[in-house]
């Protein structure tokens, strides 16, 4: 039988109903993976069928950069959703702001596969996709701080980064399952097919997901953490505001330590894409369905390494942890030019694998590690923010910053941007206290 488990905190706290281990391993990944999904079939559908689908067709390279334009959208609202949900994740409480989140960002996805072409209803196309994209942003804004919560705050105090790291577990899994769904489609369909009807499979897909999360969602039980302060009357009546008038601090810290994670991410999937299958010489000239595989073998180390950084979190402390891998993550980014630059199909996959597990070492302890800088009254509210202001700074960006310095100076300035983004969260990591033994 499973057992229970609680955050030991007191006498009073340890008579709150608890969750058992696998509604919270599976109520705080399902999100995660479904935000990863939604990444990597939006990103893909953004540039191959968005353009046709959604745009007026005269002038090719404009539809192509206003179908870019709705992906950055969700990047605005992303922060918008933290200071949503986050107030009322605060305020009411963890459970039902986790249901809410999923429930937007899962219509919104679902309806993007449901909606009429461009041919079909006009300019009204391209507004309603916006709208969509933009409601996956909101709900992913306040998702990822309420799984981190929702997960912490039910686990043993000395197995928070471990507990922590079931969210994060969502992100490999996201991406394997969006980019072997895209495999199996172009495998089992025409071009034609796909573009006609076979691209909305994904998005409608991903109701399974959600309606999968919700089932797990609503059986939760508050976490034993916020049923004490909602007990005792202890919610702040507007969190965003305390958060930026008393823990601005720990807001900048935790934007900055998230940063390095968010720019690594995506340097190794949406830029290592758009390299490796540009024709030669400004890129290596793969098939997109080669690079795709190989990239779906390398987030395995992805997916491995997550709990192993949490064990090690939860060994030797957050801080002293992530100094170590943020370190590993420089040492890295010096091998753009002679691993990925080399064109060497061993030594690209060896890129691919090296990095993306450094992704999840740095990625499995922030489960944890954002949470823990910020109180209870404001935790949901701060975590959230942090690292959805971190995906604007280190995420939106990226990609573009990449390609402009490789076209430009060649792959070690590329390398040497992840570098800068590391070496900022290296010193706001100095900069923090350690939290492993912090009571929540």
């Amino acid at each position: 039988m499973q057992a229970s488990i609680a955050t030991p905190l007191d006498a009073e706290t340890a008579s709150t109903p608890v969750n058992s281990r696998s509604k919270v391993i599976v109520a705080s990944l399902v999100g995660t993976a479904i935000e990863f999904f939604d990444f990597y079939i939006y990103a893909t559908a953004a540039v191959i069928v968005f353009p046709h689908i959604f745009f007026p067709q005269g002038d090719p390279a404009a539809a192509t950069l206003q179908s870019l334009a709705t992906f950055a959208i969700a990047f605005v609202a992303r922060p918008i959703g933290s200071a949503l949900f986050g107030h009322f994740g605060d305020r009411v409480g963890r459970k039902v702001t986790l249901v809410a989140s999923l429930l937007t960002m899962g219509i919104s996805t679902v309806l993007i596969g449901l909606l009429p072409s461009y041919e079909t209803i006009g300019i009204f196309a391209p507004i309603l996709l916006a709208l969509a994209r933009f409601g996956q942003g909101l709900g992913l804004g306040g998702e990822w701080g309420g799984a981190a919560l929702l997960a912490t705050e039910n686990a043993p105090a000395n197995k928070r980064a471990l507990y922590g790291s079931f969210p994060q577990l969502g992100a490999p899994i996201g991406f394997f399952f969006a980019n072997g769904t895209f495999l199996l489609l172009s495998w089992l369909l025409t071009d034609q097919q796909f573009m006609t009807w076979g691209w909305r499979v994904p998005f409608i897909l991903s109701a399974a997901l959600v309606l999968v999360g919700l089932y797990v969602r609503i059986s939760l039980h508050e976490t034993p953490v916020f049923a004490k302060i909602a007990k005792a009357g202890k919610q702040v009546k507007i969190p965003l505001g305390t958060l930026l008038s008393k823990h601005m601090k720990a807001t900048i810290l935790g934007t900055f330590i998230m940063l390095a994670t968010y720019t690594l991410f995506y340097l190794m999937t949406v830029y290592s894409m758009t390299f490796g299958t540009t024709p030669e010489p400004l890129g290596l000239g793969y098939s997109r369905n080669s690079f795709l595989w190989m990239l779906m073998v390398a987030v395995i180390g992805f997916g491995v390494m997550v709990p192993i950084a949490g064990l090690l979190a939860d060994a030797f402390g957050r801080r002293k942890t992530m100094i170590v891998i943020t370190i590993l993550m420089i040492a890295f980014a010096f091998l753009f030019p002679s691993m990925l630059g080399s064109g060497n199909q061993v030594l690209v996959m060896a890129f691919l694998l090296l990095g993306l597990s450094i992704m999840g070492l740095t990625f499995g302890p922030m489960g944890a590690l954002l949470p823990e800088l910020f109180p209870t009254e404001v935790r949901y509210t701060g975590a959230s923010f942090s690292y959805n202001v971190a995906s604007i700074l280190g995420a939106s960006v990226a990609p573009y910053i990449a390609t402009w310095l490789a076209n430009n100076y060649g792959l070690f300035y590329v390398g040497m941007y992840l570098a800068a983004m590391a070496s900022l969260t290296l010193i706001a990591l100095l900069l923090m206290k350690e939290t492993r033994h912090k009571s929540l």
